[in-house]
C-alpha cells in the first residue's frame, strides 16, 4: 500500500544543518516539493555555536582551483567538482543580499559582526522562499525500496514516499547537540563503503608524569609551528598554540589534529623565525641575566621558566652557562618533540573525519551508487581546515547535489 498523498515529496532532506538547509531552500525553488526531516527541534545548531557564536560560515582563500589542498579524505580531489562550481565569493554574495554585515578576521575567515544566528535565520527564509516543509523534532526510521523504485520512510510522523533522498546528517562530533551515526547506517544499509570516522579538529592529550610541567602552563597562547608526519606525508601549520589542563589546543592543534596519526610524535617550534641559538650566544656574551629572564625576550616568561626549571645546569646566569647547556635548550625550543596520548575526542571535535566512502559517490551531483540516493556535507569523507572550509564544502556539496535533482 502507497503512503497518503500528502506524504509524497519530490525530495526528501535528512538533517536540518547547514548543508541539509541550503540544499533544501535550492531545490524548492527550483519547483521541487521539498520535505526536512531532523530529529532536533533546533535547527542549524552547529552554526548557531561556531565561531564563538559568530559563525565562521566561509573562507574567501579557497583557492577554487586547487581546492583539494586545504581538504582531506581518502580522495581530496574528489571535492574539486562542487567547490569549484560553487565559490566563496557566490555564498558571499548571498550573505550580502540577506544584508547581513560580516569581517575578515584572520587569513580569509569571515565571520558575521552579528551573531551566528543571521545565517540560521537566512537559510531558514531561503527555504521558505521554496515553500520547504519541515517536520522537527521528528525522527527518520527504517527507510525500504517500494516496488516503484521511491523509497518508504517510517517517521515518527508517519510515513514518507520519494524518489529522491539527500542525507546531510553530519558526523559524530559535538554529540550534546545531538549528533548521530544515522547517515552512515543509511549508507550501509544500501551496500556504501566507508572510511572510519574519528574526531578531528580536535584538541590533543598528554597522559601521565611526563606533562605535569606543562599543565601548569594552562591558558597559556602562543604562535608556533608545528608539525606531524615524515618525508612526502609531512605537514606543518603556522598558528596559535593553546596550553591546557591535559594537552594542547589552539588552531595550531586542531589544525595539525586531522593529520596526527595515533603513536606519531609532533615537532613544534616555540620561536618561529627567530634562530633561539644565536640570540642565546650572543647574551651570554653581554649579559648577567639568568637564563630565564633571557629566553623571555623570545618565548612568554611562563614557558621559559617551565623549560629552565626543569634542568638544574639552566638555573643561573647567562654569561656562566654551559655552551653545551644552552645549545640543548635552544633545541627543545625550537624542535621540541612530543607524542599526544590520544584525543578529547568527539564532544570537544569541531568535525569528524572519515565517513561515506567518496568512491560509491559522484562529485558531479554527490548522487551513490544507490540510485536517488544523495548524501552532502560532513557525513561524506571530505574534511576540510579549520577557518570556515567545513561550512564552505557543506554548501558547495549542497548547491551540486541541489542542483543535480
Amino acid at each position: 500500500m502507497s503512503a497518503p498523498a500528502s506524504s509524497r515529496f519530490d525530495v526528501v532532506v535528512i538533517g536540518a544543518g547547514a548543508a541539509g538547509l541550503f540544499c533544501a531552500g535550492i531545490a524548492g525553488q527550483r519547483g521541487l516539493k521539498v520535505l526536512v526531516v531532523d530529529h532536533s527541534e533546533k535547527v542549524g545548531e552547529k552554526i548557531r555555536i561556531s565561531g564563538g557564536g559568530r559563525a565562521n560560515f566561509t573562507n574567501r582563500d579557497l583557492d577554487v582551483r586547487a581546492p583539494q589542498r586545504h581538504f582531506i579524505g581518502d580522495n581530496p580531489n574528489f571535492c574539486r567538482s562542487a567547490l569549484s562550481r560553487y565559490a566563496p565569493q557566490q555564498f558571499i554574495e548571498l550573505v550580502q543580499r540577506h544584508g547581513i554585515a560580516f569581517h575578515e578576521k584572520h587569513k580569509g575567515q569571515l565571520f558575521c559582526d552579528g551573531s551566528s544566528q543571521q545565517i540560521v535565520d537566512m537559510l531558514l527564509a531561503e527555504c521558505e522562499a521554496g515553500g520547504v516543509e519541515r517536520w522537527q523534532p521528528c525522527k527518520a526510521g527504517n527507510i525500504t525500496l517500494t516496488g516503484s523504485g521511491s523509497y518508504r520512510i517510517e517517521s515518527s510522523r508517519g510515513a514518507i514516499e520519494t524518489p529522491k533522498i539527500v542525507v546531510a546528517t553530519g558526523g559524530l562530533s559535538i554529540p550534546q547537540i545531538g549528533a548521530s551515526d544515522f547517515g552512515y547506517r543509511i549508507a550501509e544499509q544500501f551496500g556504501l563503503r566507508l572510511v572510519a570516522p574519528r574526531p578531528a579538529l580536535v584538541p590533543l592529550t598528554f597522559g601521565g608524569e611526563a606533562w605535569a610541567p606543562y599543565a601548569e602552563l594552562a591558558g597559556l597562547a602562543l604562535p608556533v609551528r608545528i608539525e606531524t608526519g615524515a618525508r612526502k606525508e609531512k605537514t606543518a601549520f603556522l598558528e596559535d598554540l593553546l596550553f591546557t589542563h591535559r594537552g594542547l589546543s589552539g588552531p595550531a592543534v586542531l589544525q595539525i589534529s586531522s593529520y596526527w596519526k595515533p603513536g606519531t610524535p609532533l615537532t613544534l617550534d616555540f620561536a618561529p623565525g627567530t634562530n633561539v641559538a644565536e640570540a642565546l650566544g650572543e647574551a651570554k656574551l653581554r649579559s648577567k641575566k639568568r637564563i630565564a629572564n633571557e629566553l623571555a625576550t623570545l618565548v612568554p616568561s611562563r614557558l621559559a621558566d617551565a623549560w629552565v626549571g626543569q634542568d638544574p645546569a639552566l638555573q643561573r646566569p647567562v654569561n656562566e652557562a654551559a655552551d653545551k647547556a644552552l645549545a640543548a635548550l635552544s633545541e627543545r625550543i625550537a624542535r621540541w618533540q612530543i607524542t599526544p596520548s590520544g584525543t578529547e575526542g568527539y564532544k570537544k571535535a569541531e568535525v569528524t573525519a572519515g565517513g561515506v566512502d567518496t568512491r560509491d559517490l559522484s562529485s558531479q551531483t554527490m548522487e551513490s551508487k544507490q540510485p536517488g540516493l544523495y548524501f552532502i556535507g560532513e557525513v561524506v569523507d571530505v574534511t576540510g581546515w579549520l577557518g570556515g572550509y567545513n561550512f564552505q564544502w557543506a554548501w558547495a556539496s549542497a548547491h551540486a547535489c541541489a542542483s543535480a535533482l
